[in-house]
């Protein structure tokens, strides 16, 4: 229970603060935590989660930290994978990225250190560096910027924000809307979004990626769709934590 009510306490300070600086509300809160199945077309893959994990400092700038985690597999593929975003509360810039993956008992280890108001990134464990936008979002953040964002059907938007600037643009093309069932037995209407950065990974163009997110304020991510090349992984979303207080 005292853990409980110190990140209560932390939320509403947090919250306090950003009230104070004129900081932007968002659809989401310290310690909101969505529960997904992950399906490799029709078979259960395993589990993922998406969440608020925390609030940090990093070089001095408050930041949130989202977590993305995808574990499963079966006799054919297995995959575990953990993505991680520090972005700044205030103004909503990736500072730091870290992305650790194994595929098929193949391990991958990405790091990356952003520097929006110098204009340049660099990747842990290589040499030199490589510009970035001024507004920088990674892929775990881009899912939260989303949320935040505000969007009509029928319309593609173009931002040139993705932290590899070679990778821009990033689109987020609004389909349509469909009604989707929630854990708690209700349903919402939902925008699908087909969101597309560069020509490779989960958002590639040739993934076909969707998200269903709830049109209303809270922009719940229901699911998620990608094609890949061993096939079509779903995160059905099965439960939602909301953040204390919310």
């Amino acid at each position: 229970m005292s853990v409980l009510v110190s990140l209560s306490s932390l939320v509403v300070a947090a919250a306090a603060t950003a009230a104070s600086r004129g900081t932007p509300s968002y659809p989401f809160q310290v310690g909101e935590r969505f529960e997904y199945s992950a399906r490799f077309g029709m078979l259960k893959l395993g589990e993922a989660s998406m969440q608020v994990a925390s609030l940090d400092t990093v070089r001095g700038q408050q930041t949130f930290l989202f977590r993305f985690t995808l574990d499963g597999g079966n006799f054919i593929f297995k995959i575990n994978n953990t993505l991680e975003s520090w972005t700044t509360v205030g103004d909503f810039k990736s500072l730091r990225f870290r992305n650790d993956n194994n595929e098929n008992g193949k391990s991958r280890l990405r790091e990356y250190d952003i520097y929006p108001d110098s204009g340049f990134y660099r990747q842990r464990g290589k040499e030199g560096t490589q510009p970035t936008p001024a507004q920088p979002l990674d892929d775990a953040s881009l899912v939260y910027f989303v949320r935040a964002s505000q969007l009509e059907v029928g319309k593609t938007y173009r931002y040139d924000k993705y932290f590899m600037s070679e990778k821009n643009p990033l689109l987020v093309r609004v389909l349509k809307k469909e009604k989707m069932d929630l854990p708690d037995g209700t349903s919402a209407d939902c925008l699908v979004l087909n969101p597309v950065i560069d020509e490779r990974g989960m958002f590639s163009d040739r993934a076909e990626a969707r998200l269903w997110v709830t049109d209303d304020p809270r922009r719940i991510p229901v699911q998620i769709r990608t094609r890949q090349d061993f096939g079509t992984i779903t995160l059905r979303l099965e439960k939602i934590s909301l953040a204390p207080g919310a």
